[in-house]
């Protein structure tokens, strides 16, 4: 038996990328950055150190999250890793790991409202027409 299960929190490194591929399946492709905890060796001090972690998101919930994450937004995002591998037009090959997000919930506070209080209560979203959608 393996497990794989991710789960982290941080703040998005850009604005995400919304996608589709060829058979029309939404892809939405986030940039997170989680902090590491280091001692530093030079000055005897605690720092935190970022990772910076790619994750990608498919379908629907793809589209409707890409209207609301911006730069900076900070989230919790549960996913499994992925390992890919390709090899470019020169011929070099390349490889990332990376996160496909299953959920995510907001921490930040909207621009309008407070901040989530928990990754067990994720905050409303309204869509245009006024309507919570759950994520």
């Amino acid at each position: 038996m393996s497990i794989n299960r991710v789960v982290i929190s941080g703040n998005l490194t850009r604005d995400p990328e919304l996608r589709a591929t060829a058979g029309g399946t939404d892809v939405l492709r986030l940039g997170v950055a989680v902090n590491d905890r280091r001692k530093n060796q030079s000055t005897g001090e605690w720092e935190d150190v970022p990772n910076f972690i790619d994750v990608v998101l498919f379908g629907a919930r793809a589209t409707a999250l890409a209207r609301y994450l911006k730069k900076g937004t900070k989230v919790a995002i549960e996913g499994r890793l992925r390992w890919s591998q390709w090899e470019t037009p020169d011929g070099d090959k390349r490889s990332k790991l990376e996160v496909v997000a299953e959920e995510i919930e907001f921490l930040s506070a909207r621009e309008d409202g407070p901040a989530a209080s928990s990754a067990k209560a994720p905050m409303p979203v309204e869509d245009i027409d006024g309507e919570e959608i759950p994520f």
